[in-house]
């Protein structure tokens, strides 16, 4: 049973009827993009956009810095992974579509329908909110707040005054615009600290050292010929416990050949080292064993494991976002960014044609980099059938 299919299936059918039962508020651009437009957060913008205004300028200012560099960093990333994928033999897409219930990136774990729903819920409120708080910073208007449909893709949006926007400072356009995707860059970086200094102690506290746990056993050694075998768990060696592989270690090396005894999950064994150059071994792989403390309720590991996977999506999420949003691409962030800039070197005719150019460069990257995913996406659908 694919419970993320089935999760899917009933929130997109809710949304469905939420959309049928409040259609005439809905907004519908191009026949795909829907907007749901409310007031919800404006006040909220308006508010935090007062707090510490010297302070908002500086950060915006340090965040046009942050998004050019960060829109020279994801183009040249893209470019390389681009040549890659055509010129190099296995090369992996730079790109990844985050979808739930998939492996994106071979070695991560797949992403939950919802840890994806709740992640890109945080990331989009805050991308949008920091957009509309830098533009109630400047004095400009914020005409309606929302949330939208692409399709199936969810996403917010903040909708400010764009004739009075065009008509403001660069330095400020570029300030609104660079803060979204600066916002969900900085927010990758506290993600990471809270799963360094928070969750990673947290968890350690909730294990203990139970034995020394036996990976592998080498063929024709002198564990093999003790009747040892991988999987087994090492509890006791010549009577003395053994809570770390450091000790074991010590003691074989240290026997001076002598025969040790093992007490083990499965039984006592009696093996006798071998010397080999200038110590002795047994021909074994061990890591330390570790299990659950009696004192940890059984619901504890299972609720911070969810927690910790949830940062750890919100970590990944929130930085690929951000730095997507900072390329030289049609209607977003960066893409608005890099025409912004480029009427500071061209007239209005000539940086309009040099974005359009790029723009279509790196849709042309990003369709490369997407097709094998697009192509599991279609053998996925096809094998639910």
């Amino acid at each position: 049973m694919n419970l993320d299919l089935i999760f899917a299936i009933l929130f997109y059918g809710l949304l469905f009827l939420f959309y049928l039962k409040h259609k005439n508020k809905f907004e519908v651009q191009d026949k795909m993009f829907a907007l749901y437009k409310t007031k919800l957060g404006i006040k909220l913008m308006d508010k935090y956009a007062k707090i510490a205004p010297r302070f908002l300028v500086f950060l915006g200012y340090f965040g046009i810095v942050v998004g050019f560099l960060g829109m020279i960093f994801i183009f040249y990333i893209l470019v390389k992974g681009t040549y890659g994928l055509i010129f190099i033999k296995n090369a992996q897409p730079v790109l990844a579509p985050v979808l739930p219930g998939l492996q994106i990136v071979p070695g991560l774990p797949v992403l939950s329908f919802w840890h994806w729903i709740i992640a890109i819920f945080i990331v989009a409120v805050i991308h949008e909110f920091s957009h509309g708080v830098f533009a109630r910073l400047y004095n400009l208007k914020i005409k309606s707040s929302g949330f939208a449909f692409l399709g199936p893709i969810l996403a917010a949006f903040v909708e400010p005054d764009e004739k009075a926007m065009n008509k403001k400072p660069k330095k400020q356009q570029l300030s609104i615009l660079a803060a979204g995707p600066f916002s969900n860059i900085l927010l990758a970086i506290v993600i990471l600290l809270i799963l360094n200094l928070v969750f990673l102690p947290l968890q350690t506290n909730f294990f203990k050292a139970d034995g020394i746990n036996l990976v592998n056993v080498e063929k024709g050694g002198p564990a093999e010929l003790a009747g040892l075998k991988s999987g087994l768990i090492i509890k006791e060696v010549s009577n003395i416990k053994i809570t770390d592989q450091k000790q074991l270690v010590s003691i074989i090396q240290n026997s001076n050949g002598d025969e040790i005894k093992l007490i083990t999950d499965k039984g006592e064994f009696i093996i006798k080292p071998q010397k080999k150059q200038d110590t002795y071994y047994v021909g074994i792989s061990i890591i330390n064993n570790v299990v659950v403390k009696e004192s940890i309720p059984g619901f504890i590991l299972p609720l911070t494991k969810w927690f910790n996977m949830l940062f750890f999506w919100l970590w990944i999420i929130s930085f690929g976002i951000g730095l997507f949003n900072l390329l030289p691409l049609g209607p977003i962030d960066g893409g608005r960014m890099f025409y912004v800039a480029m009427q500071n070197f061209f007239d209005d005719k000539k940086a309009m044609k040099l974005f359009k150019i790029v723009s279509i460069f790196c849709l042309a990257l990003i369709v490369v980099n997407l097709l094998p995913y697009l192509l599991k996406l279609f053998n996925w659908i096809i094998n639910l059938f």
